[in-house]
């Protein structure tokens, strides 16, 4: 799923305007990225935690000529899904499993 289909799905599901939508997610965005630059976690009860994240200069290499190279330090974020969600989306594939068996 891309970002345009994430706002027609949101839309729908929250009957909203797909452009009311669309300033939801660029509002999410902007927050995240506001928070995880404050070194701060962003945490959503049930969904999970989204944490900043320092790498280190490194020596990197270029795959195509294997030439060594400095990576410079960036910052990232990880992404720690809650409990509740992992159930949420293994409870999903043992549903999907079960129907596919019955199948055959």
């Amino acid at each position: 799923m891309n970002k345009a289909e994430l706002t027609k799905s949101l839309a729908s599901k929250m009957s909203v305007t797909q452009s009311q939508a669309q300033k939801f997610l660029d509002t999410f965005h902007e927050i995240l990225g506001e928070e995880l630059k404050q070194d701060n976690n962003l945490s959503l009860l049930g969904f999970g935690v989204f944490s900043p994240w320092k790498q280190t200069e490194r020596v990197g290499r270029n795959p195509r000529t294997g030439v060594e190279c400095v990576i410079k330090p960036r910052l990232s974020v990880k992404f720690k899904p809650a409990t509740r969600f992992l159930e949420v989306l293994n409870d999903e594939k043992k549903a999907k499993k079960a129907k596919a068996k019955s199948k055959k």
